[in-house]
């Protein structure tokens, strides 16, 4: 079973209509920041590389692969924090809807629709781990923090990097999730019965694939950084950039160091010794048994949450992983401030602008024609097709709310059709 990541879905439909030559205006003219819709298609490629290519080697264009495994995923989270404060930068606080019905309604609405595409995409069994459901726990969680200051909310960001891992490598054993992997995903028959919907909403927080407690600091991560950061500003996206690199070296440098020079592994292959003998005949007995866990490491000894291997969702890889979203954007923001860096990043500006109906389209064909598929064949092919459609579809339906994507386009309408009305 391969990882599914988010979607990008927590991009403003209308962040403001203001348009400068920082990037702003991008897929279609519709006000959104380029920059940051060009790191969202090089996450949707990311993805493919992951759900249709080959495995990750670190070898030669593998290394392509080694980047993509386990960052793609924490960057489309990161974005959505992102994304879920740009729309409000954009919003006219005169026109903030006000009440439960202007506040919670849309967004439940999307919600529910985001969940009930996640139930049917994984009961459709494509060969990865779908999540848009766990996207819908994300928004609604993500609500009251748009509310706190930037300070607090900076602050509750950053301790929640360590706060979520450590949640989860303290409460697995409770819920049996010990030593043995995690990875479910909701479907729609698990909702046939309370116990199964005791189990969903104990997979959507803690135990699935992308559980709250370890993906919503991602969240958080993205909402602190478009609070402090106004990437239309240059000396702004540059210090993205060189401060996500840092970040990012601090994050997997550490966990380097504890590994190889504070003796962080030994340790771990004396408690796979105990609790995962199996893997002792691998070539890499810690990425082994990595491998099997989706979402959290084991709760076996607590040098697991000194790794920063893809996946494993300790503090250390979560501070890199979003030191690796941070440079990106600065640098997709600093490029899409000139002409030619413009025109090159267009084509990932679209498909960013697009990604949920691309994740769903591409989910929808490894359900059916491509199951299975992982050779460097499939993901050009995936990837050529999702950047010539919504190349396409943008040329198609420019002057139209459905330059946005089919998808983004209903989900829109769903959410606040009633409500404009």
């Amino acid at each position: 079973m391969r990882r599914a990541f988010p979607t990008g879905t927590g991009t403003p439909a209308e962040p403001g209509r203001r348009r400068t030559a920082t990037g702003l205006g991008g897929a279609g003219g519709s006000g959104r920041l380029a920059g940051v819709d060009a790191v969202r298609g090089l996450a949707v490629l990311g993805m493919f590389a992951v759900h249709v290519g080959p495995s990750p080697e670190p070898e030669g264009a593998g290394y392509l692969l080694v980047a993509a495994d386990g960052r793609a995923p924490a960057l489309f989270t990161l974005l959505a924090g992102f994304s879920l404060v740009l729309a409000q930068r954009g919003t006219d606080p005169a026109q903030l809807p006000e009440g439960w019905a202007g506040c919670w309604r849309p967004l439940l609405i999307r919600c529910a629709v985001l969940a009930v595409l996640g139930l049917w995409l994984a009961s459709l069994w494509p060969g990865i781990l779908v999540i848009l459901a766990f996207f819908a726990v994300y928004f609604l969680a993500a609500e009251p923090f748009t509310r706190l200051s930037t300070p607090v909310l900076t602050a509750v960001a950053g301790v929640s990097v360590v706060a979520g891992p450590l949640l989860s490598f303290l409460l697995g054993p409770v819920f049996g999730y010990e030593a043995s992997g995690r990875g479910l995903v909701p479907e729609a028959a698990d909702l046939t019965g309370w116990s199964g919907l005791g189990a969903v909403l104990c997979e959507l927080l803690l135990t699935g694939a992308y559980p709250l407690a370890t993906y919503f600091p991602y969240v958080l991560a993205g909402m602190a950084l478009a609070r402090l950061c106004d990437v239309r500003e240059r000396p702004v996206a540059r210090r993205m950039a060189v401060w996500g690199t840092a970040a990012a070296f601090a994050g997997y440098g550490s966990a380097w160091l504890a590994s190889h020079v504070f003796g962080a592994r030994e340790r771990l292959l004396e408690a796979i010794a105990v609790h995962h003998p199996q893997a002792l005949a691998a070539a890499d007995p810690v990425r082994e048994v990595l491998r099997g866990q989706y979402g959290a490491v084991p709760s076996t000894s607590w040098d697991w949450l000194l790794v920063a291997d893809p996946y494993s969702q300790t503090p250390l890889e979560t501070l890199g992983n979003a030191g690796v979203g941070c440079a990106l954007i600065g640098l997709c923001a600093l490029a899409a401030r000139h002409g030619v860096g413009a025109r090159l990043l267009r084509p990932l500006t679209v498909l960013g602008a697009m990604a949920l109906s691309a994740y769903v389209v591409h989910a929808l064909v490894l359900a059916g024609p491509a199951h299975g598929a992982a050779s460097w064949s499939a993901w050009l092919a995936f990837s050529g097709a999702a950047l010539a459609l919504t190349w396409v579809w943008q040329r198609i339906w420019a002057d139209s709310p459905l330059r946005r994507g089919p998808l983004e386009h209903a989900l829109r309408l769903a959410a606040r059709g009633r409500s404009r009305a």
